[in-house]
């Protein structure tokens, strides 16, 4: 889909329904042999999961939101001083160009979200990335587990592994002849698990692509490093029954 024409190529680290994660390294270094091509990534859904050093990346612009690093609703955007080149204000006429935040700050910051922030990368600091990502390997290996012994009643979407390589603990499924609402309302009406059905703002992903409904879409588990095996195995009890009934 690359030629000279290409200015902007726009992706996710990971999907926010399939889980699998993207080689940003490999597409950062494919987008890069178009002259003047830029990369943009969304990072909301793999930064909760993982270390990342946007330098050995390679990417030009790299984004998430903190609310899902445990912060406040409010987002970060990474953007490499060559790709900011190709910036322009979106603020007042007058105000330098100079710096990320000059050409994309609107006015003042929100000082109130903005002073929880260090609080949020001082507890990261302390969390070992690669004892997260063992962690949360085996929780999604007992859910995936019990997906894969019945592929009469569920479809998973998404690697269909707990390999910590290749996907993070978003876990989408659906059941066989239900919908996803009715599996997510039926599980949440008699435990207090909590998941969550739909298509999560990825329409055309789970219409297009995937086949489904956009409206009701999939069912999703989405789990950290705080989860316990103990909770997994007792969603899994749960969602058992449902499916049974």
């Amino acid at each position: 889909m690359l030629s000279d024409k290409t200015k902007l190529v726009t992706c996710t680290h990971t999907s926010n329904i399939l889980g699998t994660i993207s080689d940003i390294k490999a597409i950062a270094a494919t987008v890069h042999t178009i002259p003047g091509a830029l990369l943009c990534v969304d990072a909301v859904a793999y930064a909760p999961h993982r270390a990342i050093d946007v330098q050995d990346l390679g990417v030009d612009f790299y984004s998430f939101s903190w609310y899902k690093l445990y912060g406040p609703h409010i987002a970060s955007l990474y953007a490499s001083s060559a790709a900011q080149k190709s910036l322009r204000s979106l603020g007042h006429f007058f105000k330098s160009t100079d710096g990320l935040e000059n050409k994309l700050g609107m006015a003042a910051a929100n000082y109130e979200l903005t002073a929880s922030i260090p609080d949020v990368c001082a507890y990261l600091q302390k969390t070992p990335w690669e004892q997260i990502a063992a962690h949360e390997e085996k929780l999604q290996g007992i859910l995936i587990d019990y997906l894969n012994s019945k592929p009469e009643v569920f479809k998973i979407y998404g690697e269909p592994v707990a390999d910590k390589s290749k996907r993070v603990p978003v876990i989408s499924f659906t059941v066989k002849g239900r919908k996803s609402k009715d599996v997510v309302d039926a599980i949440e009406a008699k435990s207090n698990f909590a998941c969550r059905w739909g298509a999560f703002y990825s329409n055309r992903l789970a219409e297009d692509v995937l086949g489904l409904d956009p409206v009701d879409g999939v069912v999703r588990v989405s789990l950290l490093h705080y989860n316990t095996e103990e909770e997994i195995k007792g969603y899994v009890k749960v969602l058992d029954e449902v499916v049974s009934q």
